[in-house]
């Protein structure tokens, strides 16, 4: 099963543990995971369903291609990371 883990930043607003999930693209398993902890999905996805701008998700080390569907697929053993994307100056 896919792995998805949420950076320390998200844990201090939602209990989020790394968890294992079902799901053969991005969105299934964060799914997945939202349906475990409902109160993620507002801090990850924007009203469309998309990523918000400010968060960004890798799968086995390569950020998305579709922020939008996150339509990216995910293998058995994929590592799934959700974290806030930084900037600064």
């Amino acid at each position: 099963m896919p792995r998805v883990a949420f950076t320390p930043n998200l844990q201090r607003h939602v209990s989020c543990p790394p968890m294992d999930v079902a799901g053969t693209t991005v969105r299934e398993a964060l799914e997945y995971a939202f349906a475990a902890q409902p109160r993620l999905e507002r801090y990850i996805l924007d009203d469309a369903g998309g990523l918000r701008p400010h968060m960004v998700v890798f799968v086995d080390g390569t950020a998305v291609r579709d922020r939008e569907r996150l339509s990216d697929p995910v293998t058995d053993r994929a590592e799934i990371l959700v974290m806030q994307a930084l900037s600064g100056g």
